[in-house]
């Protein structure tokens, strides 16, 4: 696994509601109320534990950010777009 060069991922992510921000893949989604974030949180987590790859999540009420890198190479990589492709089915 290697990290992506910010070009690829712009043009990977180009049209969608990801950003690329400080070396992460970065969505935020606005549910109904704090249940329905939850609810959301948990079908991301799902998605994650089947892939093995997890986000970092902010939960404010009911505004869910989600923030995807590998850590472990201190940036973006192909999970990361993979698991943004798997999160966009949820959104």
């Amino acid at each position: 696994m290697e990290l992506l060069d910010p070009v690829a991922i712009s043009s990977a992510i180009r049209g969608g509601a990801w950003t690329h921000q400080d070396g992460e893949l970065v969505r935020v989604v606005r549910c109904d109320d704090f249940d329905a974030a939850l609810e959301f949180v948990n079908s991301v987590g799902a998605v994650a534990s089947r892939l093995g790859h997890h986000p970092d999540v902010d939960i404010r009420w009911n505004v869910v950010t989600l923030r995807l890198s590998t850590h472990s190479l201190g940036g973006v990589t192909n999970a990361d777009l993979s698991l943004a492709k798997e999160l966009d089915a949820i959104c």
